[in-house]
This record gives C-alpha cells, structure tokens and sequence, in this order.
C-alpha cells in the first residue's frame, strides 16, 4: 500500500526559511519523479517543483523559482523541498505526488502549474505552512 506523508510545516515569518519533507512507504521515491504542489483556501492546486527519477534533475515554476528547492534522500525515501525568502502568499497546505515520467522538464513546460496536477498518480494529505508576521 503506497503512502506519501508530508512533515515539516509551520507558522514562519516572511523572509524566514523552512523545510518540509515527504516521506513514502510501498514504493521507492528514487524510481519516481515527485513533484510538490500546494493549495491556499479558495484556490485551485497549483504545480511549484518536480524532481526527475531518471537523473533527479529539478524543475521549477517561476512562483518559486530562485526560493524553493527540491532534493532526495535517498537513505531515507525521503523528498524534501527547502523554502527561503518566504513571503505571505506561499501560505498553502503543502502537497507531494509521485509520476512516472523520467524528466520533469519535459513533462513540465508544456504544462502550467494548474494543470500540472493531472500529471501525478498518488498524494499526501499535505502540510500546512503559513508565513505570516
């Protein structure tokens, strides 16, 4: 049975970091491309990163682009997205999705952060982060 579990949210203040985490169990992450999405009331689920399975390559929307970053840890079947400079509008719960696709790049560009949903086949449950002073 797979399960995604995403950790790590918090109360921030703008301009503060914070790292959130999404761990699995039932499946292997590194065979896997991941993305992270995240959602805010009222609004739709938006697409913000994607690591590659095939050579864990990364792939940014411009709403995070140079802020956000996506890493694995391997040893611990582990995706984790570092988020710096943050601001009042990254306030969203938080969600990771695996895929089959090899590249996110390829699967990406095409696509906008709305869509990108319709990429992914399992989700967490999400993580709330709210940057607020």
């Amino acid at each position: 049975q797979v399960q995604l579990v995403e950790s790590g949210g918090n109360l921030v203040q703008p301009g503060e970091s914070l790292k959130i985490s999404c761990a699995a169990s039932g499946l292997t992450l590194d065979y896997y491309s991941v993305g992270w999405f995240r959602q805010a009331p009222g609004k739709e689920r938006e697409g913000i990163a994607c690591i590659s399975k095939s050579d864990s390559s990364t792939y940014y929307f411009d709403s995070v682009k140079d802020r956000f970053t996506v890493f694995r840890d391997s040893a611990k079947n582990t995706v984790h997205l570092q988020m710096s400079r943050l601001k009042p509008e990254d306030t969203a719960v938080y969600y990771c999705a695996t895929a089959t696709f090899h590249r996110c790049a390829l699967a990406m560009e095409s696509l906008s952060p709305r869509t990108a949903k319709y990429e992914y086949d399992d989700w967490g449950q999400g993580t709330q982060v709210t940057v607020s002073s």
